[in-house]
């Protein structure tokens, strides 16, 4: 699917038949959403542009995620997705050549629906692509802020149910692990982002008069980036009290073993006594000489229970 963006007086407007692109005036924003071959090569042969393949554009390396050429800025981004797998990232390619913005992309994204309707909405004044560009960006970083207080907000109800829990769970550990990663793959996102502007405000092809702008939402991602360290920190925190909470209960059921080791030690070393095989033994011969010998082993056992209990140790 193909969608124009392009400037009508003071309204944008949309056109998805993509025959109509060389009709178009005041183009702004070309967006190519998992669009098939003969879509893309219409749009590189009227526009005189050439996209990247899927190939090149998840490349990883600092020449494929940013380069100008022809009077072109080439960047390449990762946008966060979540569904029922969890958090991963899908590629998207920004062309920015003569103010229109051109964007390539396999998949759909909340951040893309989200300006489309911010677009529709007219409150803001677009002079051309690179507008459309910023509000874009600014979208998906309020989307990682957004990402992040829900996190925060798991994070502090794991921290009161480990304070309710007399016995850490196993679940609630596993929700630490998926909070550090999703932390973890937030904060990637937001540095590549960081990292894409950094050297599109440095390029002599973007406007003078929007690298104000531009500076604002780094700024934003530096605060972001910020608090994923901080949202770090604490899910470490949560970490050790919870790996704590499991020390002190194994510590708890060692000291019982121990305890009851230690009161049939009497008992066992009483009866290994009695048992001995010899002719003569104190009180073999006595009627009473079984009771005495349970008394003794009883009577031993209560010794070193009251002195645990004195120690205060149970």
């Amino acid at each position: 699917m193909v969608r124009f963006f392009y400037k009508e007086g003071k309204q944008v407007k949309k056109e998805t038949d993509v025959r109509e692109v060389g009709h178009l005036k005041n183009l702004m924003w070309v967006d190519l959403q998992s669009a098939s071959q003969e879509e893309e090569e219409w749009i590189e042969t009227k526009c005189d542009i050439s996209f990247q393949t899927p190939q090149e554009i998840v490349e990883i390396e600092s020449s494929a995620r940013y380069f100008e050429q022809n009077n072109t800025i080439n960047a390449n981004s990762n946008f966060l997705k979540g569904d029922q797998d969890g958090y991963h990232f899908y590629p998207v390619s920004f062309m920015i050549r003569d103010n229109v913005l051109f964007t390539y992309r396999q998949g759909d994204s909340r951040s893309f629906a989200d300006t489309v309707k911010k677009i529709k909405l007219g409150e803001e004044v677009f002079k051309d692509g690179v507008d459309i560009l910023l509000l874009l960006l600014e979208t998906r970083i309020e989307s990682d802020a957004d990402l992040l207080e829900n996190m925060t907000k798991e994070v502090k109800n794991i921290s009161k149910a480990l304070s309710r829990e007399k016995k850490p769970k196993q679940a609630s550990l596993l929700k630490i692990n998926n909070l550090q990663e999703n932390t973890m793959l937030i904060r990637e996102s937001i540095i590549d982002k960081q990292r894409v502007l950094s050297q599109i405000l440095r390029s002599a092809y973007f406007p003078e008069d929007r690298k104000e702008r531009l500076r604002i939402v780094l700024k934003d991602i530096t605060s972001l980036l910020e608090y994923t360290t901080f949202n770090f920190e604490r899910l470490e925190y949560l970490q050790d009290t919870f790996m704590g909470l499991i020390n002190l209960e194994q510590n708890e059921i060692i000291k019982i073993f121990t305890i009851v080791t230690i009161l049939f030690l009497p008992p066992t070393l009483i009866a290994g006594i009695f048992g001995m095989n010899y002719q003569v033994i104190p009180s073999s011969e006595n009627p009473y000489g079984f009771w005495i010998a349970v008394g003794l082993m009883i009577f031993s056992s209560m010794i070193f229970l009251f002195f645990f209990k004195r120690k205060k140790w149970i």
